[in-house]
């Protein structure tokens, strides 16, 4: 598994490690010893052991073989793919096409009373009008190389603005100026995007705020990110998606977001910050 920035990531395998470690010790065995009844270098062993290394499907089938502890084999095999989805490079994720990480994230609104969204890089899915949702997914495509299913993906991901009317949720967005201002597509395209936003701002379901270029900052730009509930956050960067759900990070993902809530303008004067965007065009 790729080295994550998130520290939940490097705490999950390195739990994943020490009980590993725990199990080898129980069965009371030296490094060495289950490294030979695995069939593998004892440097693998030091690697898992170190959290270092992701163990395979089969690595923690030996492993636990070897160690007279078969009947782990399967918590352990989950714990490890647990801990591999909190990274996922985005190459992998859309190996297939971007409809189906579209219809993922479908489920995750669905599923969830308050979505709060600071979007430093683009307008958040659920905002997006056709035409930005397809020149934006249309340069994600191109740029990563991937399976050209942009159409599937776009209507996939347009679905999503079914729960700003219905279901009782909740919206509670954060944009930076920069991203009114950002030509993704043409004219027209950034026109009909922004004026999008203007018609989601008197929804009862929606909270917009915008954060001036001129704003002073006390939370410095941070990467875009969703913030479930209070039980999941997904952050989004060049390479991969980054899933969150340790306690401690998840209120620092809270704290953040108020902060930068903090320094937002709201109502008349997010519409008059949109209006000068579209003015610009």
């Amino acid at each position: 598994m790729p080295s994550s920035p998130s520290s939940s990531a490097q705490a999950a395998r390195d739990a994943l490690a020490v009980r590993l470690t725990h199990l080898r010790k129980d069965a009371g065995l030296t490094g060495k010893e289950l490294s030979a009844r695995c069939g593998w270098h004892p440097a693998k062993t030091t690697r898992v052991q170190k959290g270092e290394a992701a163990p395979t499907d089969a690595d923690i089938r030996a492993w636990c073989v070897a160690c007279d502890a078969a009947d782990q084999t399967e918590d352990l095999i989950a714990t490890a793919r647990a801990v591999d989805s909190m990274y996922m490079e985005w190459r992998r994720l859309h190996r297939n096409g971007m409809r189906k990480v579209q219809e993922d994230f479908y489920t995750l609104h669905e599923n969830a009373r308050i979505c709060r969204v600071y979007a430093s890089n683009g307008v958040p899915g659920f905002f997006q009008a056709p035409g930005y949702a397809t020149a934006l997914m249309r340069s994600i495509t191109n740029f990563q190389g991937t399976p050209d299913d942009v159409t599937d993906a776009v209507a996939a991901r347009l679905a999503r603005s079914r729960f700003l009317y219905q279901g009782g949720h909740r919206f509670v967005v954060l944009v930076e100026e920069w991203v009114l201002r950002a030509r993704i597509g043409d004219v027209r395209v950034m026109s009909d995007q922004l004026s999008h936003l203007l018609s989601v701002i008197p929804l009862a379901s929606v909270s917009l705020g915008v954060i001036p270029f001129t704003a002073q900052r006390a939370i410095w730009p941070l990467e875009g990110f969703y913030l479930f509930d209070d039980r999941h956050v997904v952050v989004e960067t060049l390479t991969a998606e980054i899933n969150v759900r340790q306690p401690r990070e998840i209120a620092d993902y809270m704290k953040a977001f108020r902060g930068l809530g903090a320094m937002a303008v709201y109502g008349a004067k997010a519409r008059q910050l949109i209006e000068s965007a579209i003015d610009a065009l």
